[in-house]
């Protein structure tokens, strides 16, 4: 039956005052390491997009690599990193964009999508929706289509699903 959604949410553990004073920080590592919780959660994500024609599963970087890679093997989808500015070796492109607590750049290889290809953008947590947004602009720019985001858990209180307006389906399996 798997667990349910209390017992995933028990292992989500709460950092406060990071990564700066005022900010409680939902860390899903202890999810990650139980590999009951862990392959319950990517086969729920793989599970919503399945028949979607996903191309490719776009991941965010670092803790949306580690959700992202298992759930483009269920999909037989590839998977394209989008990372940190300065973290890739070939030619990028690049978008900026603000966080909860800050500004910060996302890049992607100029070849990592061709025209027309189906993403599915995978990452951890929504919380205003600023580094999807980014996301979504680097598929974009190069033609991608998002066909769906989908996130581990979500903090509703911080309306991260008002900037994806019109992308979507948007899935996430916990709400806080």
């Amino acid at each position: 039956m798997g667990l349910s959604i209390p017992e995933l949410t028990e292992r989500i553990r709460d950092v406060p005052d990071f990564p700066k004073p005022g900010i409680l920080f939902k860390d899903i590592t202890p999810l990650l390491k139980d590999p009951v919780a862990l392959r319950q959660v990517t086969d729920q994500i793989s599970a919503s997009f399945e028949g979607q024609g996903i191309d490719l599963v776009a991941s965010v970087e670092s803790r949306g690599f580690i959700l992202a890679t298992p759930v483009a093997l269920n999909l037989g989808a590839g998977i394209v990193p989008i990372r940190k500015l300065g973290k890739l070796p070939a030619d990028t492109i690049h978008t900026n964009y603000e966080l909860e607590y800050g500004t910060n750049t996302l890049e992607m290889h100029r070849d990592a999508i061709q025209p027309g290809q189906r993403v599915l953008i995978v990452d951890d947590v929504l919380a205003t929706g600023g580094t999807v947004k980014a996301s979504i602009d680097l598929v974009e720019r190069l033609g991608g289509i998002v066909a769906g985001i989908a996130f581990l858990a979500e903090l509703t209180f911080l309306d991260g699903r008002e900037p994806l307006a019109g992308y979507g389906p948007i899935f996430s399996i916990l709400q806080f």
